[in-house]
């Protein structure tokens, strides 16, 4: 087996473990055994003291100076961002139209890596990212006949998620993986305290079914962590990286039998739209990364 196959099925299995992620945590707390602001909180902590404790067995530090410094600082408003609104869409949004519209991120990274870190373009990678946006267009119906108000949690999800994978870009090299994910789960707790100011709802202990989904859903994100980062360090980036969008094939099988969910036709060609889009931009991406990083031969 080569280091692209191997590397193609750990993206599988990440996008596997996020998929189950996201479906234990709507089920958790759609069906009011949790908040979606206790059950952000909680799975927060969950990943905090991980990711803690494999630095202090790694013994690599756990407080930098870097993390209240430009791009993390950054780095760190948009993962608040991303989080709340990706906790309430999957709490209120069909996980359906959630995972259809976070598929959009690459597209969104693509962008703002045009406009904010000055990364060549090309335009049919313009044109791409214009399909990908009809597609979520598609799925928003932004008509008043069409228009489900749940959805915009789902896209100011990915836009903060977008905006954490494009300052993670330009976050400093010395800063590991495992740091990160120190910083990025206080985020995700810093985010369940924000959506608990405005539950109306008085506070409850969650229910032992929750809890026990919830802890489902951070083993899952974990294994998923795993996978991506092992994914990403075994193939070529351009090989692994569009089996990414197994995440929207597998929720949507979930979305069908665990949630009773059907997706109309006009869901299912915008979510196509998006998809086909971003595996286009980012094998567009892989090609021009190594002709780039190719050796000239001298004259």
């Amino acid at each position: 087996m080569n280091d692209n196959l191997r590397g193609s099925l750990f993206m599988v299995l990440a996008m596997l473990g996020f998929a189950v992620e996201d479906a234990f945590f709507k089920a958790a707390t759609a069906t009011g055994g949790v908040s979606a602001g206790l059950g952000t909180i909680l799975f927060g902590t969950f990943g905090t003291a991980f990711f803690l404790l494999y630095a202090l067995w790694t013994r690599e530090p756990i407080l930098r100076r870097a993390y209240i410094e430009g791009p993390l600082l950054i780095r760190s408003a948009f993962e608040i961002l991303g989080r709340l609104f990706f906790a309430l869409s999957l709490a209120f949004a069909p996980l359906s139209t959630t995972s259809s519209i976070l598929q959009a991120a690459p597209l969104v990274v693509t962008l703002g890596a045009a406009l904010v870190l000055k990364e060549k373009v090309g335009p049919r990678r313009w044109v791409a990212m214009m399909i990908g946006f009809a597609g979520v267009l598609m799925i928003l119906r932004p008509t008043p006949s069409g228009f489900d108000a749940t959805a915009i949690f789902a896209v100011l999800g990915m836009i903060g998620f977008a905006g954490r994978d494009l300052m993670t870009r330009a976050s400093p090299p010395e800063v590991s993986a495992t740091q990160l994910g120190i910083l990025g789960f206080l985020m995700v707790f810093i985010a369940g305290v924000v959506i608990t100011l405005f539950e109306t709802a008085p506070p409850s202990a969650p229910t032992i079914p929750a809890l026990s989904l919830l802890l489902g859903t951070g083993l899952a994100g974990l294994v998923g962590y795993s996978a991506l980062t092992k994914s990403m360090r075994t193939g070529e980036v351009s090989v692994v990286a569009p089996f990414r969008y197994a995440r929207l094939l597998i929720a949507l099988v979930f979305a069908f039998v665990l949630f009773g969910e059907r997706p109309d036709a006009v869901t299912l060609i915008g979510a196509a739209l998006i998809v086909g889009s971003g595996v286009y931009t980012l094998m567009r991406s892989g090609r021009k990364d190594r002709a780039g990083s190719a050796p000239r031969s001298g004259v």
